[in-house]
């Protein structure tokens, strides 16, 4: 390539590049399985819905109709950026795919499915495979971390980072250069896009957020192997992604700890099908109900005492209209968890309108606290202030909301949680479901990636 002995090679662009399975240490490897088999859960639980179905008919009708990767849950293959688009689209509706608290970047959605999907076009391993998913994972996690909280009040964090890890991982799989990976994440930050705005109508883009950037960083991967050259200082270039993106942004974030701190290791589970930032909050009000003998009926008002990101994402939903908006109405959350001692997927499709739901969602309110959004976003503090129809004030507090690193999910409950995210999606029968997951477990003993499902 032109002019590469005249600049330097980003730490992250080098690591990326060079990364090895043997590399990553055994307790990572084994949390690197467990994020891949709860992502195919998701992916199933997705595939379905209408908006991951007109992307999958739009990538359906641009690629061939024939070609090395599977589009999950059907029986149709096509290339691998087609496939990329419509296995992260499906990846994200469900909002039960992993997250990481310090950077609220999602990473499975749109790291795996590109990866995936290049993997069976070029015949990788399974071990090739993992390594670059956890190169996707360090990278766009770093770079969720770069851009701060300022970035994440107005861009998508997963619509954006998750370009620079999709390439990521793909161009481990192409086996690029340092230079070439650097080229890739010029290619891929110049493409990062998502905005907010889609909450405040309960419009598809969340959809689209992941589909694009899973497309566009394969792409940015693939044309930097083809000799395509992208912007040299991407991150903190004049008017690069700091300058276009974030008033915040701190450079030193994106080799924090390289190569010793794990960022993939630090992914949390979602336990609750909702955003994120809801599940503090509900698990603090489960608390309360379960430590008190509480029933729905014995609560005249709750306050959940919340950080800046949550008023900023979840405050413009006041009476969703869809099930997907509904996901991000805290009030509609702490009902049906308050209601059902979860908020599942099942409980959203049919009860999130029903009047039950409606009458406790407007009982629930938010408050900035100044405790919890000094924690954030390294830490998600869950707390609640409970008054009770018999006059009582309750207090409930949680540290680490289920599915984080110290409250996490055991290989079971993903399991578990993975056939019954495959079950909802419906399309795939219980049986093969359940032999995929054991194979899944499975994948970096695996020789070649071929299909996930028969």
């Amino acid at each position: 390539m032109k002019h590469e002995t005249q600049v330097s090679i980003h730490p992250l662009a080098r690591f990326a590049a060079t990364l090895r399975w043997q590399d990553i240490p055994m307790d990572v490897q084994r949390r690197a399985e467990d994020l891949w088999v709860d992502w195919f859960g998701s992916a199933l639980a997705g595939q379905g819905a209408r908006p991951v179905c007109s992307i999958a008919r739009f990538a359906l009708s641009q690629g061939p109709a024939q070609g090395p990767c599977e589009v999950l849950g059907s029986a149709a293959t096509t290339s691998p950026m087609m496939a990329a688009l419509a296995n992260a689209a499906a990846s994200h509706v469900a909002e039960q795919d992993d997250v990481h608290n310090g950077s609220v970047f999602h990473p499975a959605a749109v790291v795996f499915p590109p990866a995936l999907a290049m993997a069976q076009s070029l015949g990788a391993s399974g071990a090739e495979l993992m390594a670059a998913c956890v190169a996707g994972y360090e990278v766009g996690i770093r770079v969720g971390e770069f851009l701060g909280r300022s970035h994440y009040r107005v861009f998508h964090t997963t619509a954006t980072a998750g370009t620079l890890a999709a390439a990521a991982a793909v161009g481990r799989l192409l086996g690029l250069t340092p230079a070439q990976m650097q080229h890739a994440f010029g290619s891929a930050g110049t493409q990062s896009a998502g905005l907010w705005e889609f909450l405040r109508t309960g419009a598809d883009s969340k959809q689209l957020h992941t589909a694009h950037a899973a497309a566009a960083g394969l792409m940015s991967a693939c044309l930097a192997h083809d000799g395509f050259t992208g912007a040299q200082d991407i991150f903190t270039g004049a008017q690069g992604l700091a300058a276009g993106m974030s008033t915040d942004a701190d450079p030193a974030r994106l080799t924090d700890g390289l190569g010793t701190r794990w960022a993939t290791a630090e992914t949390s589970f979602k336990w609750h099908a909702s955003c994120r930032h809801t599940h503090p909050a509900a698990d603090a009000l489960l608390q309360v109900m379960r430590g008190h003998g509480l029933a729905p009926a014995d609560l005249a008002r709750v306050t959940c005492h919340v950080h800046q990101g949550a008023i900023d994402v979840l405050g413009p939903v006041v009476a969703p209209g869809t099930v997907h908006q509904s996901k991000f109405s805290m009030g509609t959350v702490l009902a049906l968890a308050a209601r059902h001692g979860h908020a599942g997927l099942n409980e959203f499709d049919s009860e999130y309108q029903a009047a039950a739901t409606v009458a406790l969602r407007d009982r629930v309110g938010m408050v900035l606290d100044p405790e919890v959004d000094a924690a954030y976003p390294r830490r998600w503090i869950g707390k609640v202030t409970v008054h009770t129809a018999d006059g009582r004030t309750l207090h409930g507090r949680v540290e680490e909301p289920k599915g984080d690193p110290g409250n996490t999910l055991s290989r079971e409950e993903i399991t578990a949680k993975a056939l019954r995210l495959i079950a909802y999606g419906g399309a795939v029968p219980q049986d093969a479901a359940q032999a995929a997951v054991q194979r899944l477990w499975q994948v970096a003993q695996w020789p070649r990636v071929l299909r996930l499902l028969n």
